[in-house]
Protein backbone atom coordinates (compact mmCIF):
# COMPACT_ATOMS: atom_id res chain seq x y z
CA UNK A 1 0.00 0.00 0.00
CA UNK A 2 1.76 3.42 -0.85
CA UNK A 3 1.55 5.91 2.03
CA UNK A 4 2.02 9.75 1.15
CA UNK A 5 4.53 11.57 3.40
CA UNK A 6 4.28 15.12 4.68
CA UNK A 7 6.99 17.51 4.70
CA UNK A 8 6.78 17.22 8.42
CA UNK A 9 7.72 13.08 7.68
CA UNK A 10 10.25 14.14 5.20
CA UNK A 11 12.03 16.71 7.53
CA UNK A 12 11.92 13.80 10.46
CA UNK A 13 13.80 11.11 8.42
CA UNK A 14 16.27 13.77 7.62
CA UNK A 15 16.96 14.55 10.70
CA UNK A 16 17.23 11.39 12.35
CA UNK A 17 19.74 10.87 9.48
CA UNK A 18 22.03 13.93 10.40
CA UNK A 19 22.11 12.91 14.01
CA UNK A 20 23.01 9.33 13.25
CA UNK A 21 19.50 7.72 14.28
CA UNK A 22 18.68 6.32 10.80
CA UNK A 23 21.09 4.74 8.04
CA UNK A 24 21.17 6.17 4.84
CA UNK A 25 19.56 3.04 3.36
CA UNK A 26 16.80 2.70 5.25
CA UNK A 27 16.50 6.44 4.28
CA UNK A 28 16.57 5.85 0.99
CA UNK A 29 14.38 3.05 1.17
CA UNK A 30 11.35 5.47 2.73
CA UNK A 31 11.93 8.78 0.71
CA UNK A 32 12.07 6.71 -2.84
CA UNK A 33 8.36 6.35 -2.26
CA UNK A 34 7.91 9.79 -2.06
CA UNK A 35 4.38 11.41 -2.71
CA UNK A 36 3.43 12.53 -6.55
CA UNK A 37 3.28 16.23 -7.54
CA UNK A 38 -0.58 16.48 -7.86
CA UNK A 39 -1.29 18.99 -10.54
CA UNK A 40 -5.22 17.68 -10.53
CA UNK A 41 -5.31 16.72 -14.34
CA UNK A 42 -1.64 15.01 -13.74
CA UNK A 43 0.12 13.07 -11.17
CA UNK A 44 4.06 13.64 -11.66
CA UNK A 45 5.80 10.72 -10.44
CA UNK A 46 8.97 13.21 -9.38
CA UNK A 47 10.80 10.21 -7.73
CA UNK A 48 10.11 7.76 -10.39
CA UNK A 49 14.24 7.53 -10.93
CA UNK A 50 14.99 6.78 -7.26
CA UNK A 51 13.20 3.91 -7.91
CA UNK A 52 13.44 2.52 -11.63
CA UNK A 53 16.77 4.45 -12.61
CA UNK A 54 15.25 6.43 -15.23
CA UNK A 55 12.83 9.62 -14.92
CA UNK A 56 9.07 9.90 -15.91
CA UNK A 57 9.01 10.36 -19.80
CA UNK A 58 6.27 12.52 -21.05
CA UNK A 59 3.70 11.48 -23.36
CA UNK A 60 1.97 14.39 -25.31
CA UNK A 61 0.21 12.88 -27.66
CA UNK A 62 -3.13 14.04 -26.30
CA UNK A 63 -2.41 16.80 -24.51
CA UNK A 64 -2.80 20.42 -24.27
CA UNK A 65 -0.16 22.93 -25.04
CA UNK A 66 -0.88 24.44 -21.60
CA UNK A 67 -0.49 20.45 -19.96
CA UNK A 68 2.48 19.75 -21.23
CA UNK A 69 3.92 23.31 -20.15
CA UNK A 70 2.43 22.59 -16.43
CA UNK A 71 4.34 19.49 -16.77
CA UNK A 72 7.28 20.14 -17.77
CA UNK A 73 7.79 23.33 -16.08
CA UNK A 74 7.20 20.70 -12.78
CA UNK A 75 9.42 18.23 -14.28
CA UNK A 76 12.49 20.24 -14.04
CA UNK A 77 12.36 21.42 -10.61
CA UNK A 78 13.81 17.77 -9.87
CA UNK A 79 16.72 18.90 -11.45
CA UNK A 80 16.52 15.16 -14.11
CA UNK A 81 16.99 14.75 -17.73
CA UNK A 82 13.37 15.35 -19.05
CA UNK A 83 12.26 13.16 -21.98
CA UNK A 84 9.00 13.93 -24.13
CA UNK A 85 7.77 12.17 -27.03
CA UNK A 86 5.01 12.41 -29.64
CA UNK A 87 5.22 16.29 -29.68
CA UNK A 88 3.44 18.53 -31.84
CA UNK A 89 4.76 21.83 -33.39
CA UNK A 90 2.45 23.78 -30.70
CA UNK A 91 3.84 22.25 -27.78
CA UNK A 92 7.36 22.34 -28.87
CA UNK A 93 7.18 26.67 -29.85
CA UNK A 94 5.59 26.66 -26.50
CA UNK A 95 8.42 24.94 -24.68
CA UNK A 96 11.37 26.25 -26.04
CA UNK A 97 10.09 29.53 -25.32
CA UNK A 98 10.06 28.68 -21.73
CA UNK A 99 13.56 26.88 -21.99
CA UNK A 100 16.13 27.57 -24.39
CA UNK A 101 18.02 24.75 -23.74
CA UNK A 102 15.50 22.29 -25.11
CA UNK A 103 16.37 20.19 -27.96
CA UNK A 104 13.62 19.07 -30.58
CA UNK A 105 14.44 16.38 -32.81
CA UNK A 106 12.01 16.90 -35.39
CA UNK A 107 12.38 12.90 -37.31
CA UNK A 108 11.14 11.47 -33.70
CA UNK A 109 9.02 14.27 -32.46
CA UNK A 110 10.83 14.65 -29.18
CA UNK A 111 11.68 17.19 -26.91
CA UNK A 112 15.03 16.81 -24.36
CA UNK A 113 16.41 18.82 -21.78
CA UNK A 114 19.54 18.13 -20.22
CA UNK A 115 19.93 18.70 -17.10
CA UNK A 116 22.63 16.38 -16.36
CA UNK A 117 26.03 15.32 -18.29
CA UNK A 118 25.48 11.30 -19.00
CA UNK A 119 28.22 9.29 -19.67
CA UNK A 120 27.42 7.03 -22.57
CA UNK A 121 27.97 3.02 -21.60
CA UNK A 122 31.31 1.33 -23.11
CA UNK A 123 28.66 -1.13 -25.27
CA UNK A 124 26.43 0.03 -27.74
CA UNK A 125 22.72 -0.49 -29.09
CA UNK A 126 21.76 -1.55 -32.61
CA UNK A 127 19.23 0.63 -33.65
CA UNK A 128 18.19 -1.12 -37.44
CA UNK A 129 15.09 -0.44 -39.44
CA UNK A 130 13.41 -2.07 -42.90
CA UNK A 131 12.65 0.97 -44.38
CA UNK A 132 13.24 4.66 -44.63
CA UNK A 133 9.92 5.22 -43.39
CA UNK A 134 9.95 3.26 -40.31
CA UNK A 135 12.86 5.84 -39.60
CA UNK A 136 10.72 8.17 -37.50
CA UNK A 137 9.59 5.10 -34.82
CA UNK A 138 13.17 3.95 -34.60
CA UNK A 139 14.73 7.43 -33.93
CA UNK A 140 12.36 7.79 -31.16
CA UNK A 141 14.05 4.69 -29.84
CA UNK A 142 17.56 5.96 -30.60
CA UNK A 143 17.15 9.23 -28.26
CA UNK A 144 15.45 7.48 -26.03
CA UNK A 145 18.87 5.31 -25.13
CA UNK A 146 20.95 7.75 -25.57
CA UNK A 147 19.16 9.97 -23.23
CA UNK A 148 19.35 7.54 -20.85
CA UNK A 149 23.16 7.08 -21.30
CA UNK A 150 23.66 4.71 -23.96
CA UNK A 151 26.03 4.74 -26.94
CA UNK A 152 23.51 4.10 -29.71
CA UNK A 153 24.95 2.54 -33.55
CA UNK A 154 22.31 3.28 -36.33
CA UNK A 155 21.87 1.04 -39.79
CA UNK A 156 18.25 1.98 -41.27
CA UNK A 157 16.77 0.90 -44.73
CA UNK A 158 17.93 -2.46 -45.00
CA UNK A 159 15.33 -4.67 -45.35
CA UNK A 160 14.21 -7.75 -46.99
CA UNK A 161 13.59 -6.74 -50.20
CA UNK A 162 17.37 -6.05 -50.75
CA UNK A 163 18.65 -8.39 -48.33
CA UNK A 164 22.22 -7.66 -49.33
CA UNK A 165 22.10 -4.44 -47.93
CA UNK A 166 21.77 -6.23 -44.44
CA UNK A 167 24.69 -8.10 -44.78
CA UNK A 168 26.74 -5.43 -45.40
CA UNK A 169 26.44 -3.81 -42.14
CA UNK A 170 25.88 -7.47 -40.02
CA UNK A 171 28.95 -7.87 -38.50
CA UNK A 172 28.77 -3.76 -36.69
CA UNK A 173 24.81 -4.93 -35.94
CA UNK A 174 25.71 -8.15 -34.00
CA UNK A 175 28.43 -6.58 -32.17
CA UNK A 176 25.90 -4.48 -29.97
CA UNK A 177 24.64 -5.94 -26.96
CA UNK A 178 21.77 -5.48 -28.23
CA UNK A 179 19.48 -4.83 -31.45
CA UNK A 180 16.39 -2.91 -31.86
CA UNK A 181 14.79 -3.66 -35.01
CA UNK A 182 11.77 -1.65 -36.41
CA UNK A 183 9.66 -2.92 -39.68
CA UNK A 184 6.30 -2.50 -41.22
CA UNK A 185 5.10 -3.75 -44.09
CA UNK A 186 4.91 -7.78 -42.86
CA UNK A 187 7.89 -7.20 -40.57
CA UNK A 188 9.88 -9.99 -41.86
CA UNK A 189 13.34 -8.32 -40.67
CA UNK A 190 13.58 -9.00 -36.37
CA UNK A 191 12.80 -12.80 -38.11
CA UNK A 192 15.81 -12.29 -39.93
CA UNK A 193 18.29 -11.15 -37.61
CA UNK A 194 16.84 -12.75 -35.41
CA UNK A 195 18.37 -16.07 -36.89
CA UNK A 196 21.56 -14.44 -37.59
CA UNK A 197 22.72 -13.12 -34.25
CA UNK A 198 23.12 -14.39 -30.24
CA UNK A 199 21.84 -10.59 -28.87
CA UNK A 200 18.45 -10.30 -27.62
CA UNK A 201 16.73 -8.53 -30.64
CA UNK A 202 13.49 -5.98 -29.73
CA UNK A 203 11.42 -5.87 -32.48
CA UNK A 204 9.29 -3.02 -33.32
CA UNK A 205 6.30 -3.05 -35.68
CA UNK A 206 5.61 0.29 -37.26
CA UNK A 207 1.90 1.56 -38.70
CA UNK A 208 3.63 1.97 -41.85
CA UNK A 209 2.38 -0.59 -45.05
CA UNK A 210 -0.11 -0.76 -47.62
CA UNK A 211 -4.20 -1.87 -46.40
CA UNK A 212 -3.67 -5.54 -45.30
CA UNK A 213 -1.05 -4.16 -43.30
CA UNK A 214 -4.07 -3.29 -40.93
CA UNK A 215 -2.42 0.60 -39.57
CA UNK A 216 1.16 -2.35 -38.01
CA UNK A 217 -1.53 -5.43 -36.74
CA UNK A 218 0.09 -7.43 -39.77
CA UNK A 219 3.37 -6.56 -38.80
CA UNK A 220 2.94 -7.16 -35.02
CA UNK A 221 1.56 -10.67 -35.74
CA UNK A 222 4.31 -11.34 -37.77
CA UNK A 223 6.79 -10.22 -34.91
CA UNK A 224 4.64 -12.11 -32.36
CA UNK A 225 4.79 -15.77 -34.21
CA UNK A 226 8.25 -15.41 -35.40
CA UNK A 227 10.56 -18.86 -34.92
CA UNK A 228 13.64 -17.15 -34.30
CA UNK A 229 14.45 -17.24 -30.76
CA UNK A 230 15.46 -14.38 -28.62
CA UNK A 231 12.66 -11.85 -30.13
CA UNK A 232 10.43 -9.69 -27.53
CA UNK A 233 7.44 -7.52 -29.06
CA UNK A 234 6.57 -3.58 -28.04
CA UNK A 235 3.87 -2.42 -29.51
CA UNK A 236 2.89 -0.74 -32.56
CA UNK A 237 4.92 2.18 -33.60
CA UNK A 238 6.55 2.39 -29.36
CA UNK A 239 9.94 3.39 -30.09
CA UNK A 240 10.16 4.54 -26.67
CA UNK A 241 9.18 1.38 -25.38
CA UNK A 242 12.20 -0.36 -27.47
CA UNK A 243 14.85 2.64 -25.99
CA UNK A 244 13.79 1.65 -22.95
CA UNK A 245 13.81 -1.78 -22.83
CA UNK A 246 17.13 -1.90 -24.90
CA UNK A 247 18.71 0.39 -22.38
CA UNK A 248 17.93 -1.69 -19.24
CA UNK A 249 19.71 -4.43 -21.24
CA UNK A 250 22.56 -2.77 -22.11
CA UNK A 251 23.04 -1.77 -19.10
CA UNK A 252 22.82 -4.70 -16.86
Amino acid sequence: MFIAMTPEHIREILDAVSKGEQNVDSAYEELKNLPFADLGFAKIDTHRQMRTGYPEVIFCEGKTVEQVKDIICQMYQTGNNILATRVSDAQWQAISSLYPEAEYDEKSRTIAIRRNAVELTATYISVVTAGTADIPVAEEAAVTAELFGNRVERFYDVGVAGIHRLYSYLEQIRSAKVIVVVAGMEGALPSVIGGLVDKPVIAVPTSIGYGANFNGLAALLTMLNSCSAGISVVNIDNGFGAGYFASLINKS
